[in-house]
């Protein structure tokens, strides 16, 4: 059986002014694929995820999600569409607990009962950990623990598309190996699309990586083709340092 493509980017260019920020990129993404967008700081990446996410609308080109244009859709639209994002940007609640903040996502989908909300939260909980933290205010919680809490809010409205941008910044090894099996077990019920320039938690996560660079897709594949790959390597692995975006 055919993958089905449930992401399909055709001829995207993003310009801000005289400057070309992504330049003509094609991808597709087929449904449980971990995809990961990488290369050096001003690449196009960062940009081509906030078109796929309605943050920006292109300038040229057509994204569709399970066939459907986003095409003059505001992120609140694209969200409703079963796209779920966490951005660099904190999306908590300081003053909420980590059950509030949780539970106010899961009733964001107004469909569900109030039994229904509970026991998506009490999954959540337990499949991220979380029960220590519970009943812990956001504003209290370390860094590595939001990163993990911000991922529930994402997913507790059960996200078909699932959009990341740098999850692993800012946090220790061993919360980066944990934020990686949470990444990859998400495929069970999602495609999922990460930003990232951890070239360590792209390889231990990503099943296909598109590497960008001057706005144009550089490279897709494998992660192993791509990450081996002489131009990749050259634009992208030698100047990773520093590298933010």
């Amino acid at each position: 059986m055919t993958p089905v493509t449930v992401v399909e980017a055709t001829g995207v260019v993003m310009r801000f002014g005289g400057v070309t920020a992504v330049d003509g990129a094609s991808m597709k993404l087929r449904r449980h694929e971990l995809r990961c967008l990488i290369g050096p700081n001003g690449a196009g990446k960062s940009t081509f995820f906030k078109c796929l996410s309605g943050q920006l609308t292109p300038t040229e080109g057509e994204i569709l999600l399970n066939g459907e244009s986003t095409a003059g859709l505001q992120v609140h639209e694209v969200s409703r569409r079963g796209v779920g994002v966490k951005t660099q940007v904190p999306n908590l609640m300081n003053g909420l607990s980590v059950h509030e903040n949780l539970w106010l996502s899961a009733r964001s989908v107004g469909t569900r009962t109030r039994a229904e909300v509970s026991a998506r939260v009490d999954a959540l909980i337990e499949q991220l950990g979380l029960g220590p933290h519970v009943w812990t205010p956001a504003g209290a919680l370390a860094h590595g623990q939001r990163q993990i809490v911000e991922l529930g809010v994402v997913l507790a409205p059960d996200p078909w598309l699932v959009l990341l941008d740098e999850p692993a910044g800012g946090l220790t090894r061993d919360e980066v190996d944990r934020m990686a099996e949470l990444v990859k077990d998400l495929t069970a019920t999602a495609t999922v699309v990460v930003v990232e320039h951890d070239m360590s938690f792209v390889s231990a996560i990503a099943q296909t990586v598109t590497a960008f660079h001057q706005g144009k897709i550089l490279a897709q594949g494998t992660a192993a083709e791509v990450l081996a790959d002489e131009q990749v390597r050259d634009v992208y692995l030698g100047k990773q340092h520093g590298v933010h975006k």
